[in-house]
């Protein structure tokens, strides 16, 4: 994996909207070389996210009270909230580089991440006719703990990762997370029975060379 050193930058909760609007500010700016390429960490308040090929029986029920919200993201359901980890990646792609290429490397990242947080992880290969298995999954127990959807426009990518640390698991049984419904979604939490933000936000910037 070759170096791909970016800038960093850091927030906490930021409702979805607002931060589609500065993802995509940022965006235009790597476009225009306006600035180099970046990984934003942050938090959402409670949302489901859907790309546009979720099925209508995926849908959490609407008594539930949090918001569903189309993204252009790849992908299919995904749950956000407090507790849980974003990193949207805005990273300019070499000519010869697909979105796929970089989507492999942010999960092998993303696994030397959990490996030095404590927990072994892997990236999955999907099978022919199969949901995209895209994410990252826990070495030991299978089950998935950080979803990615990523899309690309213009040379630039955009969204990115969401690892579950210490937030409520609640929610994802409301609904079909990553269009698979037998999938298992883990935390930090529930597996080593302990998980630190701080840490972890630490720890994956560094996996993302960013500072």
């Amino acid at each position: 994996m070759r170096a791909r050193p970016l800038t960093l930058i850091q927030d906490e909760l930021v409702d979805y909207d607002k931060a589609m609007e500065r993802m995509s500010d940022l965006v235009g700016q790597r476009q225009q070389g306006e600035r180099p390429d970046t990984l934003w960490l942050l938090s959402h308040p409670p949302v489901y996210t859907i790309g546009r090929r979720t099925p209508l029986a995926h849908l959490p029920d609407p008594s539930r009270g949090i918001p569903v919200i189309e993204t252009g993201r790849g992908g299919q359901l995904t749950y956000h909230g407090p507790g849980q980890l974003v990193g949207y990646l805005v990273v300019k792609l070499d000519e010869a580089e697909r979105i796929v290429d970089y989507v492999r490397e942010v999960e092998l990242r993303l696994v030397e991440a959990l490996g030095k947080l404590g927990l072994p992880a892997e990236r999955r290969d999907t099978p022919p006719g199969s949901e995209l298995l895209t994410g990252v999954w826990t070495a030991e127990t299978g089950r998935k703990i950080i979803s990615i959807g990523m899309r690309q426009s213009r040379g630039v990518t955009s969204h990115g990762f969401a690892l579950n640390v210490d937030n409520d698991m609640t929610p994802w049984n409301w609904a079909v997370a990553c269009g698979m419904p037998d999938v298992q979604m883990a935390s930090l939490q529930s597996e080593l029975g302990t998980a630190s933000m701080d840490e972890v936000r630490q720890v994956v910037a560094a996996a993302f060379e960013a500072s």
